[in-house]
């Protein structure tokens, strides 16, 4: 089985990382030079981890679970320089995270460096880049803070919204324009029709393909689906999935309730959703990734 899998690989910022908050600060009401004497006089002082600081440090962990050649790997984008972002790569060895390869990009877009590194995922705290980079096709989100306290279960539990984010948003533009009933009405009708992939497709196909190298039972990655859909339009969904060869291990459908709660109970390590207002309630429970892709991201 050791080879069969492409390699998952996952993106994040510094920022995401660690806590940058008060070198942010010294940036924003001191300016470049000042930030960058801060990072510097500061090589030897440990970062405290950031809001995908332990997502990281779980999927870095599932290289000690497969035998073989690692299998997934994470990467810095960074808009520091090297001369600032020796502090992050320092902080990235004193907590002995297996991180070896970067771009530190100087303040430009950090996304052009995706598809060279063959990254799967890029989460940031910078809701720009995060935008350039799904605008370019390619899967993104930006970390909210969280009161989630880490947990020392190696399980890596993975929560998605579907519309927008693992499929395209073409019948949430019907709801946005027309309604709940022509959006069930159009489902039911194009039930046998398969949805068209969204920005997450692709990572939820590499991640299917990571829990295949686990013995039946033995896997510590689940996956599940939450969504504000119910019947009968679940329906369309199910056989997309069935279509694209990807099974979830667990489907929630909804309708309409408030997802938070559920994802406490899933124990999710992430949850990825298109809506800002369903990212801020649920990352009073969850860690939460804000994908800011579709119509209703379009219309702010």
């Amino acid at each position: 089985m050791v080879g069969k899998l492409k390699k998952l690989v996952v993106a994040t910022s510094s920022s995401a990382l660690f806590d940058l908050r008060e070198s942010d600060r010294v940036y924003r009401e001191e300016g470049v030079a000042a930030y960058a004497a801060y990072q510097i006089a500061r090589e030897a002082e440990p970062l405290t981890p950031g809001d995908a600081f332990p997502l990281v440090k779980k999927l870095l962990h599932l290289n000690q679970l497969l035998v073989g050649d690692e299998q997934v790997e994470v990467i810095l984008l960074s808009r520091n320089t090297a001369d600032t972002g020796l502090r992050v790569f320092n902080s990235i060895q004193h907590h002995q995270l297996p991180i070896s390869r970067a771009a530190f990009t100087g303040g430009s877009p950090p996304y052009r460096y995706m598809r060279p590194f063959g990254c799967h995922l890029f989460l940031s705290t910078n809701p720009e880049d995060v935008r350039e980079a799904l605008d370019n096709g390619m899967a993104a989100a930006s970390i909210l803070p969280s009161t989630q306290q880490a947990t020392d279960d190696k399980r890596l539990q993975f929560a998605f919204d579907g519309d927008a984010v693992l499929f395209s948003d073409e019948a949430e533009q019907i709801y946005q324009a027309s309604g709940l009933h022509a959006f069930t009405a159009n489902e039911q009708q194009a039930a046998d029709q398969p949805l068209m992939g969204g920005p997450f497709k692709p990572f939820l196909a590499a991640l299917h393909e990571l829990q295949s190298e686990f013995p039946s039972g033995e896997c510590p990655i689940r996956t599940a689906l939450v969504t504000a859909r119910s019947a009968p339009s679940h329906e369309r969904v199910i056989k997309t999935l069935r279509a694209w060869n990807i099974r979830l291990d667990e489907s929630l459908f909804l309708g309409g309730m408030s997802k938070a709660e559920f994802l406490k109970a899933y124990g999710a390590d992430v949850f990825f959703d298109d809506q800002a207002e369903h990212c801020r309630l649920a990352s009073e429970y969850v860690a939460t990734g804000h994908v800011p892709h579709g119509i209703s991201n379009k219309k702010r």
